[in-house]
Formats: structure tokens, sequence, C-alpha cells
């Protein structure tokens, strides 16, 4: 899951904004591709003068705070593209509307997480590929724990 929190000048984002916004960095995440429903957006106002960079105020500040559970990010170059990914999908509605902004992504541990009290499934399995198309966590048997292209390889005959 990737839970989005948004902390915001109150005059920052229209409902609209919000939507789109929020759409618009959900379908990045269904490219992975991962269920779209994992993708979670929480906006929080700030009052003015309730936020302060360096110490000083500062009312035209957002601050983007992401937490990834469902996937990781492996190695600088892909955390490097993601980031400029993320940057440039959000860029109109903070950076051409003249607001500073700060994003940055937590991973936490895939084994702490459940989704209407079911487990999610392992990545690229039968059961996740049917939680995308569904849209929705569901029960799952072990043989869906499967991946999608499941092949055996030939064992060691030593055993």
């Amino acid at each position: 899951m990737p839970l989005w929190k948004v902390y915001h000048p109150a005059e920052a984002f229209t409902p609209a904004d919000k939507q789109a916004l929020a759409e618009q960095v959900t379908n990045i995440y269904a490219q992975v591709p991962i269920p779209r429903f994992y993708v979670v957006f929480i906006f929080e106002e700030i009052a003015r003068g309730s936020c302060f960079v360096g110490g000083q105020p500062h009312d035209r500040f957002i601050r983007f705070k992401v937490d990834h559970i469902a996937r990781t990010l492996p190695g600088a170059v892909i955390r490097e593209w993601w980031v400029r990914a993320i940057d440039e999908a959000i860029a109109p509605y903070v950076r051409d509307k003249g607001y500073d902004w700060e994003v940055s992504i937590d991973e936490t541990p895939f084994d702490l997480w459940s989704l209407q009290g079911e487990i999610p499934p392992p990545f690229e399995s039968v059961a996740e590929k049917r939680w995308v198309k569904e849209n929705r966590a569901s029960p799952y048997t072990l043989a869906e724990k499967l991946p999608v292209n499941f092949i055996l390889t030939p064992g060691i005959a030593d055993r």
C-alpha cells in the first residue's frame, strides 16, 4: 500500500485538484502493477501560521509523506527514477502553483500489513493478479500464492 499523507495550506487544493492528484498518482502505481485500491491519499490542511521551515513561518509549503508497503524500490537508480516520476506527477499541483514542497518515502515491511483482515498475496501471484482485476481484497488459497508464470526447474539429484 502506498499511503500518501499530504500536509497543505487550506487553499492549496480544490476538491477537484485532490481527486485529480490522487488519480494521477494512482495511475503510476497501477502500471507496476499493484491493485489500485492499495493507493490511499489523506489530505490534511495546515492552519495559517502552523508551518515553519528553517524556523520561519512558511504558509506556501506542502509536505508529501509516503509509506510504501506493497513494494520496495531496489537500488539507487530505480529509487531516483521513482522520486523524479513522483515529482513530475505532482508538479502541476505544487510547483506550477508557486508552492514549495517536499516528498519523503518510507518503506514498511510487507509482512506487517493487512487489508480487510487479509494478508496481501505475494508479488506476481495468481491471487495478486486477481486483486488487481477485482480492485479489492478477498480471501485466497495456498495455490493462489504461486506465481502466475510458475515454472518448476530441475531439482538437485543428490537429495
